[in-house]
């Protein structure tokens, strides 16, 4: 990193201390040296995830002697981001999509085997597995959902993870959205009615009819829990719960009765679900490896909070924290829960990892993923709280310059994806980039954000491009207000949802925004939920068909148009970016090309990126620079920010 002095005026260029050194793109962005480490579950052995060929692959060390680390998979198209120990450390496995395109597919890697190529287990063009999981009860076995038979349709299967042949357990009848085998055979499955209800019901595979164990009504049901973890005797699931309550506990549901009995809960905060949508991030759940029962339980507020429920798991977690004042993120034992990986989450020392052994007392680092970024270079995030207009609390968190007084810099809004999901403390690397150029950066949780509970949740129930907005709009008043932002110096910009956001902001609002960068956010509601893929349909009622509204409803699909961006188009005036990916099919290319091509009818100008080989958010590293550099050319420009031939 090298020093670059900044020169500083109030309504020219942001103030940025003499003595902050200039980080670059590629510093920030580029591929971790190595992330997400777990240990084999007999203990002698630790993956994580490394370049190779510029692509993350999967590495191997050994524990205890001084062998060299090899590469075990060899993707050189598409990062690999998630990986599984099997319950025989000769096997691994990981899931890997084409170009971004979500057909995800399962390979096994032989560990035994240095020369063989990995395997794809479900090499069925256009389908996508989901839900692996491995389950303690049925040793080299694996279950999963395919869609092979019907795109719209997952079909419950199990994998004998060393000969590869799968089974079909169950055929899916159109409304099941995810499926539980019990130890003994049983099967249940979790569904979504017409109305929104969500069902847990027993399986009559003969007769192909469900007997209901529970219900939940859908707008009652804490959206973003990973749902049913069976218990490991089969006879109940834990599962996140919110009724009778505003915060998220923990509870068991016995599978004969269907009573609900509280486990665990945390007073004032909810269960950290943040794993339902971003899947390689860690479980609410804490389970031991060898016999899946709960050893500690997350909860997330302005920090994580872990509760033990193990007495060894109490001393192991004492002794981890002592390693790191970041927050336990991915957590891994072997079978003994002797031989411990740890990784920390952090906003300035990001992923730090680190080895311990509970029976000695011995700990050491095994590496951080970014070694080139000193933590006294990145600036803190600050949890505030900011009061909406109609009294509700918005937790968020601000991010300021390094080495200068708050004196009214330009800011950037982030505005998160989901929308139900959540910002949260922690490394962010692109709040560490606008902050280094001088920007202050602000991420809110507005109403319909997750993790706060039912009524902020609920409190977005009909207001896209409402209250939801207002509240983006508040918290940018609260930053100027208190001297964080001028007025006329402040851009924003998010992706999926938060692009959407983007959009709303300089349509709804055009005069408060100086600048906006849109990726892959929606532009049309209605078209957006015409074109989710044909497996998310059946399950959109609970959610997008409550929060927003059901274009096969014409008085609905009205109010979806009428907050849609691109029905106010004209309104247009805000310098804008829009970044897309052509294989997104979340949010298909059309929301952006259709804003596109209005813009630049009008004679509008708008800059647009759009990748030929990635979907949903950018993967390749070289996209990923791509993106972020364009992005900080553009935001010096509109905000008066660093030249930008200072810039990457």
């Amino acid at each position: 990193m090298s020093a670059t002095p900044h020169t500083t005026s109030h309504t020219g260029s942001p103030t940025i201390s003499h003595t902050t050194p200039h980080l670059t793109v590629e510093e920030l962005f580029d591929s971790p040296a190595r992330i997400s480490a777990s240990i084999s579950p007999d203990g002698t052995r630790i993956a994580y995830l490394a370049p190779w060929r510029d692509r993350l692959n999967v590495w191997v060390e050994s524990v205890d002697s001084d062998e060299q680390a090899r590469c075990v998979t060899a993707d050189d198209n598409r990062s690999v981001h998630e990986y599984h120990w099997t319950d025989d450390p000769r096997w691994l496995l990981y899931k890997q999509d084409g170009d971004g395109d979500e057909n995800w597919h399962l390979f096994r890697v032989d560990l035994e085997d240095p020369g063989a190529e990995a395997v794809d287990l479900t090499p069925y063009p256009g389908t996508r597995v989901e839900g692996l999981e491995l389950p303690v009860t049925r040793p080299g076995k694996a279950l999963l959902y395919l869609n092979r038979r019907n795109p719209a349709e997952f079909d419950l299967h199990e994998l004998d993870v060393a000969t590869g042949e799968l089974t079909v357990l169950a055929q899916n009848p159109g409304t099941v959205a995810g499926w539980l085998s019990a130890p003994e055979g049983r099967l249940f499955a979790h569904t979504t009615t017409a109305d929104g209800t969500i069902e847990l019901a027993r399986w009559d595979g003969e007769a192909g009819t469900p007997r209901t164990v529970m219900e939940f009504d859908g707008s009652d049901y804490p959206i973003g829990v990973h749902p049913f973890q069976l218990t490991p005797d089969g006879s109940a699931v834990w599962i996140g719960s919110n009724r009778g309550t505003d915060r998220t506990r923990l509870v068991r549901v016995d599978l004969a009765t269907g009573e609900e009995t509280e486990v665990d809960s945390h007073p004032v905060l909810d269960l950290d679900t943040r794993s339902a949508v971003f899947p390689t991030l860690p479980s609410p759940l804490i389970r031991d490896r060898r016999t899946g029962e709960l050893l500690g339980v997350r909860y997330l507020g302005e920090r994580q909070v872990i509760r033990p429920l193990d007495p060894h798991f109490a001393e192991v977690l004492e002794n981890l924290s002592k390693l790191s004042d970041g927050d336990l993120a991915g957590v891994s034992s072997d079978g003994s829960g002797r031989r411990w990986i740890a990784g920390f989450t952090h906003d300035r020392d990001p992923g730090a990892t680190y080895y311990y052994d509970h029976t000695t007392g011995e700990s050491r680092l095994l590496f951080r993923p970014y070694p080139h970024l000193d933590p006294e270079a990145l600036a803190p995030m600050t949890p505030v709280t900011i009061t909406a207009r109609d009294g509700l609390d918005l937790p968020s968190y601000l991010t300021l310059p390094l080495g200068a007084e708050p004196a009214g810099p330009p800011m950037v809004l982030l505005a998160h994806g989901g929308p139900w999901a959540r910002d949260s403390w922690g490394f962010n690397p692109l709040a560490q980039l606008l902050a280094n150029r001088g920007y202050a950066v602000l991420q809110v949780n507005f109403r319909g954000s997750t993790g706060y509970g039912k009524a902020h949740l609920k409190a977005g129930i009909g207001e896209l491009a409402g209250k939801m907005h207002d509240d983006l709009i508040d918290a940018v008043d609260w930053a100027v207000g208190k001297g964080y932002a001028d007025r006329d110096r402040i851009a924003v910009f998010g992706g999926s949802y938060g692009g959407y956001a983007a959009l709303v902001g300089v349509t709804f609002t055009p005069d408060v925004f100086a600048a906006a960068i849109d990726c892959f956010g929606i532009s049309d509601l209605a078209n957006f939920l015409r074109t989710v893929p044909e497996f998310a349909k059946p399950h959109l009622a609970p959610n997008w068909h409550l929060y927003a509204g059901d274009p096969d409803d014409p008085e609905q699909e009205a109010d979806l148009l009428e907050r849609s961006p691109i029905s106010h188009v004209d309104r247009i005036r805000t310098p804008l970016m829009v970044i897309q990916g052509a294989n997104d099919v979340r949010v298909v290319q059309a929301e952006s090309d259709r804003i596109v091509d209005a813009l630049r009818a009008r004679g509008v100008p708008v800059e647009y990126m759009v990748k030929d080989n990635e979907g949903h958010g950018f993967v390749n590293p070289e996209n990923t620079l791509d993106m972020y550099r364009a992005a900080d050319r553009f935001l010096a420009r509109h905000l008066g920010g660093p030249r930008p031939e200072t810039t990457d």
